[in-house]
């Protein structure tokens, strides 16, 4: 098994780990304290011992590796491969009782990411992707959805308070004049799991941070759909616009994007 296959495995293994921590947050709820980072973010003791949790078993067993966390930001290695994670994404799901947030844990190497791994405790789902490895859920391989055009199906549009509420409209209202369904969840790693999955066609946001998308981002290119070419070590730094989808509809998604962003 090479280093790859191993990180790979590891990376599900601990993030089932913490799933398990952090559904034990969730069914006690009303003893959580939560923050408020900024207008509709929010920040629980649960993300951040489920953050600690997964770096602590990253020094335990990668300890030349770096990390890059939502919480705790950087911890510098020296292997030249560096993890990513979002210990909880969908925290306003989370604390309100809403059953849609996941454990992210991405693996990044030369500005690519190289594995991603999203574990839903919810429903018992982990998604998995390696660098030329495919993409798997529960271990069976996923594929994107094929053959169906925006009319016939459903896109995710993720929103967050980092951009203009005014470039968020007209890209609903453009979905609607294609006939196509819209989504939001409240979590954006989720959604892009799913289009990986087969089970939306895609996924736009004008901003999104690295720990919410390198994984799905990786997951859904691995399961046969186009994602935009981007270098992994600069949206850890600074994040970036997300544009992903099935073959069959990414460039009009890309076309009502970026008619919304430009507006």
């Amino acid at each position: 098994m090479n280093d790859l296959s191993e990180r790979r495995d590891f990376a599900v293994s601990v993030c089932k780990e913490a799933g398990v921590i952090a559904a034990k947050y969730f069914a006690n709820r009303g003893a959580l304290i939560v923050d408020q980072k900024g207008a509709q973010d929010w920040v629980s003791e649960a993300d951040r011992n489920v953050e600690t949790f997964i770096r602590q078993k990253i020094a335990e067993t990668w300890p030349d590796d770096g990390v890059f966390g939502e919480e705790y930001g950087e911890t510098v290695g020296t292997s030249g491969f560096d993890w990513v994670i979002d210990p909880i994404d969908g925290t306003t799901n989370f604390v309100n009782g809403i059953p849609a947030w996941t454990i992210v844990l991405a693996g990044v190497a030369r500005a690519k990411t190289e594995i991603g791994v999203i574990h839903d405790p919810n429903v018992d789902e982990t998604f998995v992707a390696a660098l030329g490895g495919g993409a798997t859920l529960n271990g069976a391989p996923m594929q994107v959805a094929s053959g169906i055009a925006l009319q016939q199906g459903t896109v995710a549009v993720g929103y967050s308070n980092r951009i203009e509420a005014h470039h968020v409209v007209p890209i609903i209202a453009d979905l609607i004049e294609h006939r196509a369904m819209f989504h939001r969840n409240a979590s954006g790693a989720l959604s892009l799991a799913y289009v990986a999955a087969g089970r939306l066609l895609g996924y736009v946001e004008e901003h999104m941070n690295a720990w919410d998308c390198l994984a799905g981002q990786l997951m859904i290119a691995e399961a046969g759909g186009r994602i935009e070419d981007q270098d992994s070590d600069a949206m850890i730094r600074s994040g970036g616009r997300v544009i992903a989808g099935t073959p069959d509809v990414f460039e009009a998604l890309r076309d009502i994007a970026e008619n919304a962003w430009n507006s």
